[in-house]
């Protein structure tokens, strides 16, 4: 009985890595499973009860039963036996384009990595590049949201940075959901994303069965009271100024509303604008005709050439971040209202009154998110320069030229964003901002735009041109 028994090295090892396996899958992971799924109950209830907008019961569904629910919703189905006989394929092969659509689309919302991690990325990357403000707040009306509504965050696009920025400053209402484009669609940030509650869209696309899969999705979100973030101009401002609404996520979350239904679906008009754009001489690029493609090469060269700069003035002690960064929020807008006023009903609506009707929705929500955009000193600097290109401009000059600006944006009812409620520093502030970027020289105490740079001040003016007269 105590004789020693031999067995080959390789046959060892194979029954260690086996015992290993076994002791992982049948005690190891269900303990960590178990602690894990303890500590997520702990911070939902801890968060909920914090929030304006508590973690809704359809976030914490386990994402293969949402996948499901969309797989087989009544709609969904009838579209993929219609794309079937369209084709002339199996219905079960129609079926696997619809469980590969739903796949993509369905987040798996991690309230963990969403109040944790995420929260705590947020805060410290938007901190570490800019000087973030809240600044107006309709506190009023949105104190008289019902906790119950589905809350939709209505906001401009200025920046990649807008989802960073508006989830961290949202932090305290809501757990917010975002449409999100292709570009984010690369492993591993694919998986990240979809862990904070972000869902997928494939901009222009003609596929009929996919937009039925992405709009029941939406339409079940909504349904659900998850809030959520769209961006109505569908991608970032390329010359600075807000573009024309595209209504596509806007309509699927319309189309199932039902006005006087259990569930009130409130949009919440939310204005973004920032003293510095990190992309904007990239999203200039994109609209000159004139100008060069660039590769991967020379777009990895100018990435590293803009971190050298920042570097160098890092170490001289002359970065000063790249300004402000600040968020309104404007007044609610309550569908059950709105409907009610103008005696409408998306849901009943023939396809062509429907999309007259969100045509007018959409130029109504943009106008209350362009009401709210803030203005910075840079913007306010910069339309100085722009109204006065190939002059030089005294102090005192740049000055009485911003009183009058400034009183034209109080006629508008425009919210200006004054650092340190002191105007003379707010104005020092753009200044040096734009001399730190070659955007404006100085000569023997007058201040010039460079030709070459008019663009970008141009770009940078256009964020609150609409807030003041032609």
């Amino acid at each position: 009985m105590t004789d020693a028994v031999t067995v080959p090295f390789v046959l060892f090892v194979m029954l260690c890595v086996l015992a290993s396996w076994a002791l992982l899958e049948h005690l190891v992971l269900p303990g960590l499973r178990f602690v894990a799924s303890s500590s997520a109950e702990k911070l939902i209830e801890e968060v909920s009860a914090r929030l304006k907008i508590g973690i809704r019961p359809f976030q914490r569904t386990k994402r293969r039963v949402l996948i499901d629910r969309l797989l087989y919703d009544p709609k969904v189905q009838e579209a993929a036996r219609a794309f079937a006989t369209l084709n002339a394929i199996p219905q079960d092969t129609a079926q696997a384009i619809v469980e590969r659509y739903a796949r993509e689309t369905v987040p798996a919302f991690n309230a963990y990595l969403y109040f944790r991690i995420g929260y705590w990325i947020g805060r410290r990357v938007a901190q570490a590049l800019y000087r973030v403000r809240l600044g107006y707040v309709d506190t009023e009306g949105l104190a008289k949201v019902d906790p119950d509504a589905t809350v939709v965050f209505v906001m401009n696009h200025r920046s990649n940075m807008d989802y960073i920025l508006a989830g961290y400053l949202a932090a305290d209402q809501a757990a917010l959901s975002y449409a999100v484009g292709e570009w984010a669609r690369i492993w591993p940030l694919s998986h990240l994303i979809r862990s904070m509650g972000a869902y997928f869209v494939r901009r222009n696309s003609k596929d009929e069965l996919y937009r039925k899969v992405l709009e029941r999705y939406i339409a079940m979100a909504t349904e659900a009271g998850v809030p959520q973030a769209v961006f109505p101009e569908g991608g970032l401002s390329r010359d600075g100024r807000m573009r024309e609404p595209r209504l596509g996520v806007l309509d699927y979350m319309m189309r199932g509303f039902k006005p006087q239904g259990d569930r009130d679906v409130v949009f919440i008009p939310l204005g973004i604008n920032y003293d510095r754009v990190l992309e904007d001489r990239t999203l200039l690029l994109s609209i000159n005709p004139e100008a060069a493609k660039s590769g991967k090469a020379r777009a990895a060269t100018g990435t590293l050439r803009f971190l050298y700069r920042n570097l160098r003035l890092l170490v001289k002690s002359d970065w000063h971040r790249f300004g402000y960064a600040c968020v309104n929020f404007g007044t609610p807008v309550s569908m059950r209202a709105y409907c009610a006023e103008r005696g409408i009903d998306f849901s009943a609506m023939p396809r062509e009154e429907r999309q007259a009707r969100m045509a007018e929705l959409g130029r109504h929500l943009m106008g209350a998110v362009g009401q709210v955009v803030p203005v910075l000193p840079v913007p306010l600097m910069a339309t100085v320069f722009v109204r006065h290109s190939g002059r030089g401009l005294s102090v005192l000059e740049l000055k009485s030229d911003i009183e009058r600006i400034l009183e034209d944006l109080d006629a508008a009812g425009a919210h200006v964003y004054v650092p340190r409620r002191d105007l003379d520093y707010a104005l020092d502030v753009g200044l040096r901002m734009l001399l730190l970027r070659h955007l404006v020289d100085e000569y023997e105490g007058l201040y010039v735009a460079r030709l070459e740079e008019l663009p970008v001040l141009r770009y940078y003016a256009n964020s609150i041109a609409h807030l003041l007269p032609a």
